[in-house]
């Protein structure tokens, strides 16, 4: 092709521009591409946190204090040390941009989360203990990708529910003590990640699960304790993309870090998938 002064006419492939012209194009493209791209990058996870509840749930009583369900504020799985809210709040890498009291009858409180060094947020709810079935109806309503919802943190639109990257259930296992009378499908053929940090979650879970369509990230073949330490593990090393059982070895390694069980124990006690 000749070579041409600013300003000219060129010809490619039977298409002329001026210079000028291709230039904005070509800008108007990178901007559309970095806009798609970083937007796509987006990703929103959702925790369903059910109290720990020594009145309305099945469990070896714990402190009262701790094992008020009622009360977020001094939860074991919300505002203890190692709850979910708590323990978030002390890791560098995740900054509250968010609280929300008394979401609606079910959940006291919502906490919203930011990465610092990822476009990643994360969205907690503290049920009350006594609607732990409604928690659990949720997360696999969620995970089935139905009851898709929109939240706003500044003007930035989060998508939270069955529109969720991530969606995670903590606490007692309430099939252990009922049973639903129905489980959700999938609605799209999305395989969506999900996580069940309660005790024995996969032998119980399985079936609900199966039928939403969710794909299990983590869960458990026995007792545990659902504290957040697991959680992040977990979270941290799927924002990297790392493989499922990379991801599992996180999480044996962390509980045993802070339950002194044994290795062996702990990468027993957590599965990955079917």
């Amino acid at each position: 092709m000749k070579k041409l002064n600013a300003g000219s006419i060129v010809k490619d492939t039977g298409i002329f521009c001026h210079l000028s012209e291709m230039k904005k194009i070509v800008s108007l493209l990178f901007f559309l591409i970095v806009f798609v791209d970083g937007h796509a990058q987006q990703k929103v996870i959702h925790v369903l946190v059910a109290l720990c509840d020594n009145k309305n749930q099945g469990i070896i009583p714990v402190p009262a204090k701790i094992g008020n369900g009622q009360e977020p504020a001094d939860n074991l799985y919300w505002g203890c040390a190692y709850g979910v809210k708590s323990f978030l709040k002390a890791q560098s890498d995740w900054k509250l941009v968010r609280q929300i009291n008394k979401v609606d009858a079910c959940i006291l409180e919502r906490v919203v989360f930011k990465h610092t060094k990822a476009d990643v947020y994360l969205v907690a709810d503290a049920y009350d203990g006594a609607w732990i079935k409604e928690a659990i109806n949720d997360f696999l309503n969620y995970s089935a990708g139905l009851n898709r919802q929109i939240i706003y943190v500044n003007s930035t639109e989060l998508k939270i529910g069955g529109n969720s990257a991530l969606i995670c259930y903590i606490g007692h296992n309430g099939l252990m003590d009922f049973s639903l009378s129905s489980y959700p499908e999938g609605v799209d053929g999305e395989r969506r990640d999900i996580a069940v940090f309660a005790c024995a979650s996969k032998p119980y879970f399985s079936a609900p699960v199966k039928q939403t369509g969710a794909n299990p990230l983590i869960w458990t073949t026995h007792l545990m304790c659902p504290e957040a330490y697991t959680l992040t593990a977990m979270v941290d090393s799927w924002i990297k993309n790392e493989k499922p059982e990379t991801i599992r070895e996180k999480v044996a390694q962390a509980y045993n870090k802070y339950q002194k069980c044994g290795i062996r124990g702990a990468r027993n006690l957590f599965v990955t998938g079917w």
